[in-house]
């Protein structure tokens, strides 16, 4: 009986200048196999392997002798992803993958793998000196412990994720100035032991800090803005949702110093009014997403600021901003032509006008793509009409807007047939048996 072996055979397809990958799963006798052992030189199979991902390469190994070695040559292992087996990776695993790969790991994801320890990462740092990006997010059993073994050993370290690494403190941050000087992009959202003494460390010892995430983070304040100002000029992106501290002076700060910001999250940063917009009209002019949900103290006189300088703006999270009114929409409409994502949901004031400006816009024709309407309880069809000239439109929400109907919807979708509705309409109340109104007190109550 013959032999037959799973084999994984990747074939390069060029075409011009460019280069097409195509992967395909195929049967092979023991023979063939040895044919092809024979036929191909060890450095094309070599690169054959190197586009799989994990779980084939395994497979591979288990092929023969031969391509067990191939397979799993450090070449083939620069970037590793186990995301997906997070629930079996423990310290052991991660030692072992670490002393296989050395020098030729790249980036490592164990996102959400819980059982990895400081003492397992800490053999990961001393083998995979070349590591430029890491993903630790949700790792929980990490401490301060795991940046002092990257400062020793990970020179080369761009991207790191901590998010959820709740045991970590501000030693982590200063350890990461100290040892990693390229450190890029950086993510701590949710590491509430996180203050003002950490991010100072941080934004003085990496000066190549372009990307900061600080969700969650809700000890930070006004003096954390204040470094990243005086500190960082590089931030391009930088999210402060939640951070509640945080105040007016402290984005003026920021403001001020982070003029290369592109995208900037200030969503539930309840204390803000309109003089962080204003700071930001002043000095951010290349803002290009804007995320200011629950910032309730928001009134037309900032959004107005904002619309005068910030003409790149291409994606805006207004949502419960609940001050603003049809003006904020028409000078957005006026001042922000590249506008491709627009979220009002929970904006009580807003109207049909406000609409028509938006409809009307340099905007609507091909860029805008989603407009979110959730709980605005005086928009109408009228509306929707305003907005069928809008042929880039591929999602609009509409949940609880009472006033839409569906013939609203469906004359919209009559013009804009690809267009996605997200609509609730509540069944009607039945009436009483008795046809009677009910009462609305209990007879106890009207005792009361």
């Amino acid at each position: 009986m013959t032999l037959y072996m799973t084999a994984y055979i990747a074939c390069e397809i060029y075409q011009g200048c460019n280069a097409h990958k195509c992967f395909a799963v195929v049967w092979v006798s023991a023979d063939d196999l040895s044919l092809i052992n024979q036929k191909l030189p060890k450095e094309l199979i070599l690169r054959i392997f190197s586009y799989l991902d994990v779980v084939s390469l395994c497979r591979c190994a288990q092929v023969s002798k031969a391509w067990n070695v191939l397979a799993l040559d450090g070449s083939n292992w620069q970037r590793v992803n186990l995301f997906e087996f997070q629930t079996d990776i423990e310290g052991p695993v991660v030692a072992n993958i670490s002393k296989r790969c050395g020098g030729f790991l790249k980036a490592l994801s164990l996102e959400g793998c819980k059982s990895v320890t400081d003492d397992a990462l800490k053999v990961f740092a001393e083998n995979c000196r070349n590591i430029e990006e890491l993903n630790l997010d949700d790792c929980k059993s990490i401490t301060d412990h795991t940046a002092s073994s990257l400062s020793l050993y990970s020179k080369k370290l761009t991207i790191l994720d901590l998010g959820s690494c709740t045991a970590i403190s501000d030693q982590t941050l200063k350890s990461l100035s100290d040892g990693c000087p390229l450190l890029s992009q950086l993510n701590i959202s949710w590491c509430d032991q996180i203050s003002d003494n950490g991010i100072e460390a941080l934004a003085r010892g990496c000066k190549e800090l372009k990307v900061l995430r600080c969700k969650g983070c809700v000890m930070l304040t006004d003096e954390s803005l204040l470094h990243l100002g005086l500190h960082s000029p590089k931030l391009t992106v930088l999210n402060l949702q939640a951070c509640v501290n945080i105040s007016d002076d402290g984005m003026q700060h920021l403001a001020r110093g982070c003029e290369n910001l592109r995208l900037l999250c200030l969503s539930g940063c309840a204390n803000l009014t309109d003089r962080t917009l204003i700071s930001l009209s002043n000095h951010c002019h290349k803002l290009r997403t804007l995320e200011v949900s629950s910032c309730c103290q928001f009134s037309d006189s900032g959004f107005q600021a904002l619309a005068r300088t910030c003409s790149e703006l291409r994606q805006m999270d207004l949502e419960e901003c609940v001050l603003i009114s049809d003006a904020s929409l028409s000078h957005l409409a006026i001042g922000c032509p590249k506008l491709e994502t627009l979220t009002l949901s929970h904006c009580e004031l807003i109207t049909d006008e406000g609409i028509r400006h938006i409809g009307t816009s340099a905007c609507a024709t091909e860029v805008l793509k989603v407009i979110e309407l959730d709980n605005c309880p005086l928009i109408t069809d009228a509306s929707l009409e305003h907005l069928m000239g809008c042929h880039g439109l591929q999602r609009i929400e509409l949940y609880d807007c009472q006033l839409i109907t569906r013939a609203g919807i469906r004359r919209l979708q009559s013009q804009l047939p690809t267009v996605m509705v997200h609509a609730y309409f509540a069944p009607p109340t039945p009436p009483t048996s008795d046809g009677r109104q009910r009462p609305r007190y209990c007879r106890c109550c009207s005792i009361l």
